[in-house]
């Protein structure tokens, strides 16, 4: 342990780990001695150095007979870190007083290894999973709530700290210019939800027990008192659902986590349906509100709307037929609230024939929306 908060100062300050070779010690060196000697601004080498030979140590195999040094130079090369089979050469020999690390000069090449049980998990991350993160970043921030985004933000900050040593230790790559991610303008903020009473709920999950609680329900605008019997927590959008059944009843319901305005966890043990499993109740298409039901859609579409469906199908068994000035689109969908959603922001490019309720629903909602915007705006 005394050696990894060695190493931790030195990333700090920015020192090569070689440079603690001459210390006499290790262990017991102060950490004042670092701060004084060494500059308050590390150098651009310093850093490309000890990134380097981190990267080294985390890609070392457990056990003989070991990794070679042009295998380890191309491993390098691949994360970002272009060097010579010299330098990695070096840099083993001098990590090797530093970790347990062994060579296994048994046959040629030679292979490098960390010792027997003596393999560390090392903190950081490869440049392919900070350039993802770096991407997925911008995506995920409007869609989760606040307390999910507090386990990510320490993942989020290696990433961008891993991108700007990278273009630092090599200025044209400049990996920071070369990944972003844009956001639809109209995007919803996600709700506040009560970290408290998140906690609440969590240990009743955990613990299986019952929780009474008072809970707003928007549809008809009022409190309501339920003792619940709490079954799982699903995301949906920027949306977290309790799936849970409400005493005395055993019907399953979705309540909306940010609607809690109290919550207090029971000693009673929560009632849970027989053969219950939360992933099969989200692959019933539960989630997606509607009538749940399997629905074959047949509609012709637009020659603009099906090039854009070729790239992303609704379904898996989607179909398009090329017809004259467009094609006849037919697939399996749900019946539900988001494929209304998704038909109506299509209305100049999509014609529903079958099934017949949903015809009449689509042209009864476009009638009611022609109707209210053929009114005069109030002045």
């Amino acid at each position: 342990m005394r050696l990894l908060n060695l190493l931790l100062i030195c990333w700090c300050q920015g020192i090569p780990m070689m440079q603690l070779l001459g210390v006499p010690g290790l262990g017991m060196m102060p950490i004042r001695h670092f701060q004084t000697r060494m500059p308050a601004v590390p150098s651009a080498t310093s850093r490309s150095t000890l990134t380097r030979q981190w990267e080294l140590l985390k890609l070392l195999p457990p056990k003989g007979p070991g990794i070679t040094t042009l295998e380890l130079q191309r491993l390098l090369g691949d994360a970002g870190h272009e060097t010579t089979k010299r330098t990695i050469e070096r840099d083993l020999v001098e990590l090797s007083r530093l970790f347990p690390l062994q060579c296994n000069n048994k046959g040629m090449p030679y292979g490098w290894h960390w010792m027997p049980g003596k393999s560390a998990e090392l903190p950081g991350i490869t440049l392919g999973e900070a350039l993802t993160l770096r991407l997925v970043e911008g995506s995920i921030r409007p869609l989760i709530p606040a307390f999910m985004l507090k386990t990510l933000e320490p993942r989020f900050n290696l990433a961008r700290q891993k991108l700007e040593a990278m273009s630092e230790e090599n200025p044209s790559a400049r990996w920071q210019d070369k990944v972003a991610s844009v956001q639809p303008e109209l995007t919803q903020i996600p709700p506040e939800i009560n970290a408290d009473l998140l906690d609440v709920i969590q240990q009743a999950l955990m613990n299986d027990t019952q929780l009474s609680c008072r809970y707003y329900s928007a549809h008809k605008n009022q409190f309501h008192n339920f003792t619940l019997n709490p079954l799982g927590l699903v995301q949906r959008a920027h949306t977290t659902y309790l799936i849970a059944s409400a005493e005395p009843f055993d019907d399953i319901r979705q309540f909306v986590v940010h609607r809690f305005e109290e919550a207090r966890g029971l000693p009673t043990q929560c009632f849970k349906p027989e053969g219950f499993d939360l992933q099969d109740y989200v692959d019933s298409g539960a989630m997606q509100f509607g009538t749940h039901e399997k629905i074959k859609l047949e509609a012709w579409i637009s020659e603009g709307l099906a090039r854009l469906l070729q790239e992303t199908p609704i379904s898996h068994d989607m179909l398009l037929v090329a017809e004259d000035e467009g094609s006849r689109l037919t697939a399996t969908v749900n019946d539900s609230w988001e494929l209304k959603w998704w038909i109506l922001s299509h209305a100049g490019s999509i014609q529903i024939q079958q099934p017949q309720g949903l015809r009449d629903e689509i042209q009864q909602r476009l009638r009611a929306a022609l109707e209210l915007h053929e009114q005069a705006p109030d002045s």
